[in-house]
């Protein structure tokens, strides 16, 4: 027969309590933080210390379950005879594991019904935790469950329903919620029930089989790639624009000249910072690394002294989490070293100034580039000091992310081939890398054409006019009679069959007569010549003509002949002859 009960706990001796004894047991007095006067008895600890017993507000079950086991459910309750419902309820549904009606499984689940989401989300995002996942991964997963609470009026898990949710998508994608955002919010519940139904908290998973949203058809930013002159241009911009803008006047009647004065410690700082910011930009253009894989980078995942140089990406940093060697070329390898160097020269300046020990060498776990977190707002501000448009005439638009992009589209321009370009994205699909980071705008279509073949159509005619004035017969004119006697030399020949009836005279021991040569029994299609077919009386052409025969000519060659696709190639190449 099980019981409801409140627990009770002890807590610290409040600030400032008073005591004092009645009926022989010592109690204490004190206001808590609204100023109402609390009362609870005091009692000793372990350690002889006073504390005060508090008694829980909502009663809890006690009873054996289905297996026997003596379990305490928080009924949630503050009244008794509530409590004590609960309480039947958890006995009967005992009763029904006892009986085999009811899987123990089945028992867990229903107790898991009454606890409120909010601790299944602290669960859940425990485990993404253990799993090793980005913070931010984890804390955007977090927000997004939080958020469907809130709107969709989830409050336990039986409330998740599949048509509350496509309710909640379908409102926000009137609103002008992107597919890609919905596809997040739909893919954060998928996973936390999914998670549900493994720790045996949900039977089945309510929002399984739902469709997701077309990213494709409804993608509201779409990067662009910069052109190598935009690079040089935002590169050479960037470097100098904060030295510039220190400089600059801001208000007066000068507003907008450059003759501020600074001190040399502040202009070294600021060309340090426009050095720091252009170095920050080409290392992302040229290794397609992330903004969150780079800020990572530390000095010592740098192999500057390899052949190749590359950087050693953490598989933690990684967004695949499986750990890349990132290649470096050559020139940006030799702006590292003096990026390093100088490094190296400003920390011994600084521990020098202080009195600290001068180091030796850049330390290994310092962070290779300080990245801010408003980079993408320090880039929107050098596109438009360089001039340089944010969004195209197409509509797509450049950010921090579309330095990616220009890495995988310079790629492909300079005639890497696409499995290559895919391995160094790193991408796990190939049409990811063709379809979603090449920009086809900075793609050579024309120039490619010009690695076809030249096809000339006048090849034919030049060669028969040639042969008459080889021959002195360009000036005559055509015979009316040629077409019946002589195959003309610009039509293609017609053979006549077999079919053409021929009149002959043929000796037979009989004596001689005239008969046609298809009339005759023996069938064989050995040729006839003159003597056999004797003299011609008469004929007529057959309306199935047969094809001229094959024969060889330049355009039955092309299947053959090699054709360059090689996009760099200044001439274009074709097979001689």
């Amino acid at each position: 027969m099980g019981t409801v009960f409140k627990k009770t706990f002890t807590k610290p001796l409040p600030a400032g309590a008073e005591l004092f004894t009645r009926e022989g047991q010592q109690f204490a007095r004190w206001k808590d933080t609204k100023g109402k006067n609390r009362k609870a008895l005091v009692t000793a600890s372990k350690d002889g210390h006073a504390r005060i017993l508090i008694e829980a507000k909502t009663y809890t079950a006690k009873y054996r379950d289905g297996g026997l086991v003596v379990r305490e459910v928080s009924t949630g309750c503050r009244d008794e005879q509530a409590a004590r419902s609960v309480l039947a309820e958890l006995e009967r549904r005992a009763e029904l594991v006892k009986a085999g009606v009811m899987t123990p499984q089945e028992d867990q689940i229903a107790d898991h019904q009454a606890i409120a989401l909010a601790e299944h989300f602290d669960g859940f995002e425990a485990t993404l935790r253990s799993k090793g996942v980005t913070d931010a991964h984890r804390k955007e997963t977090r927000r997004c469950l939080d958020r469907l609470a809130t709107e969709c009026m989830f409050r336990r898990l039986s409330d998740l329903k599949r048509g509350t949710l496509e309710k909640w998508l379908t409102q926000e994608a009137a609103k002008g919620m992107s597919a890609r955002t919905r596809n997040a919010y739909q893919g954060a519940a998928v996973a936390f029930c999914n998670w549900c139904v493994e720790n045996d908290r949900l039977a089945v998973n309510p929002f399984d089989g739902m469709p997701k949203a077309n990213e494709k058809a409804d993608r509201k930013r779409i990067h662009r790639a910069m052109t190598e002159t935009e690079l040089v241009t935002l590169l050479d911009m960037t470097r100098g624009r904060p030295l510039l803008e220190a400089m600059t006047v801001r208000r007066g009647k000068r507003k907008g000249e450059t003759y501020a004065k600074l001190r040399d410690e502040t202009k070294a700082n600021l060309e340090r910072l426009g050095w720091e910011r252009a170095l920050t930009y080409k290392t992302l253009i040229l290794t397609g690394l992330r903004k969150g894989e780079l800020t990572s980078v530390t000095v010592g995942r740098l192999h500057l002294d390899a052949d190749p140089p590359y950087i050693d990406l953490n598989a933690a940093d990684e967004k695949n989490r499986q750990g890349s060697a990132i290649m470096l070329r050559h020139d940006l390898a030799d702006d590292l070293r003096q990026w390093l160097a100088a490094e190296l020269v400003r920390l011994q300046a600084d521990a020098r100034g202080r009195g600290e020990p001068i180091p030796a060498k850049v330390p290994m776990d310092m962070p290779l580039f300080n990245v801010s977190a408003g980079l993408l707002r320090i880039l929107n501000r050098d596109l438009k000091a360089a001039g340089i448009s944010k969004v195209d005439e197409r509509g797509r638009t450049l950010d921090v992310h579309a330095l990616r992009t220009t890495f995988c589209t310079l790629l492909s321009k300079g005639g890497v081939a696409p499995r290559t370009a895919q391995a160094a994205m790193r991408h796990a699909s190939l049409d990811m890398t063709m379809q979603v980071y090449t920009d086809p705008k900075l793609l050579d279509v024309h120039g490619a054409l010009d690695s076809l073949p030249n096809l000339p159509l006048d090849n034919g005619q030049k060669d028969i006019a040639e042969a008459a004035r080889a021959t002195g017969t360009d000036g005559l004119r055509r015979s009316p009679l040629a077409p019946t006697l002589a195959p003309n030399l610009d039509k293609r020949v017609q053979k006549r069959s077999s079919a053409v009836k021929m009149a002959g005279v043929i000796a037979f021991d009989d004596g001689q007569r005239d008969v046609d040569v298809t009339s005759d029994v023996d069938k064989r299609k050995e040729p006839l010549t003159t003597a056999v077919n004797g003299s011609r009386k008469s004929g007529r052409e057959d309306s199935n003509l047969r094809p001229p025969e094959p024969h060889s000519g330049a355009l039955a060659k092309l299947r053959h002949a090699p054709i360059f696709l090689n996009p760099r190639c200044s001439q274009n190449l074709r097979p001689a002859g």
